[in-house]
């Protein structure tokens, strides 16, 4: 996705592309991170940003994956919470059109670029507590969104609670997506022997930011399946539940796991 300043429209592309993945046979879809609204002017972001229950985009989504019988993992939105602070939450909706598990965005982005972007994710957002495997018709699924990406130790807790797919939606800046995108995403598929899916936004967005794409899905060895570039729209991709067992069988790093000891420095 391109997501801009307006739900409404963010929406109608979501319900278009639930609909449209349906109809060329997918079994589940995904959506990229904050896949509702993209805006970096927080004031006028302030506007459209509603608790769980009152939010427009999720109940868009969750009326088209009912509509076309389809599960849908829906990146993130910023959904309001109780305390007033926002979360980047992540929702699996299943063939009804259930919420079947969300996940708030444990690492949030502070980061200042070598390009003079300046991103200060956790003056807006709360982090969250807890990590998330859900049950899908693809098998185990853990969640995870953007940021996350970086921490190894996410996605082998994951691995080690029975996920066998990872979910790792995303915005990544362009300068940062060119270095460590690629990278990273191939490493968290060999790592854990898990199908990674990582739906991202691409391209020039309304509020002036620019966004890398590549949307990839990469199987548990390593391999990329799906390399989406810069374009938006649907891409498709055939995953083999059986692929997993087959390349932990060969490269068995899951059953040779140990805790961690302390460190010590000499």
């Amino acid at each position: 996705m391109t997501s801009g300043i307006d739900p409404a429209v963010n929406a109608a592309d979501l319900r278009h592309g639930i609909a449209a993945a349906k109809a060329n046979g997918a079994g589940m879809v995904f959506a990229p991170e904050m896949a509702g609204l993209l805006d970096r002017d927080r004031a006028r972001a302030a506007a459209s940003m509603r608790a769980e229950g009152d939010d427009p985009v999720l109940a868009t989504v969750r009326e088209a994956a009912a509509k076309a019988g389809l599960w849908v993992q829906l990146g993130s939105l910023a959904i309001r919470r109780d305390d007033g602070r926002l979360a980047n939450r992540s929702f699996v909706i299943d063939d009804t059109g259930a919420i079947r598990a969300r996940y708030d965005k444990l690492h949030l982005f502070d980061a200042d670029l070598p390009t003079g972007e300046s991103w200060r994710e956790s003056a807006s957002y709360a982090p969250g507590d807890t990590a998330m495997v859900v049950d899908t018709p693809l098998g185990g699924m853990g969640l995870s969104i953007c940021y996350d990406l970086r921490f190894a130790g996410l996605y082998a807790s994951l691995a080690q609670a029975g996920a066998t797919m990872l979910s790792i939606p995303a915005a990544f800046t362009r300068p940062t997506g060119a270095a460590h995108w690629h990278a990273l995403l191939r490493a968290r598929a060999i790592e854990t022997g898990c199908f990674v899916v990582a739906a991202a936004q691409a391209g020039a967005h309304a509020d002036g930011r620019a966004t890398y794409g590549h949307s990839l899905v990469v199987d548990p060895w390593g391999d990329v399946l799906l390399d989406m570039g810069e374009a938006r729209g649907l891409g498709f991709a055939e995953v083999d539940p059986a692929r997993v067992a087959d390349v932990r069988a060969r490269m068995p790093v899951l059953q040779h796991h140990r805790p961690i000891p302390p460190v010590v420095r000499a």
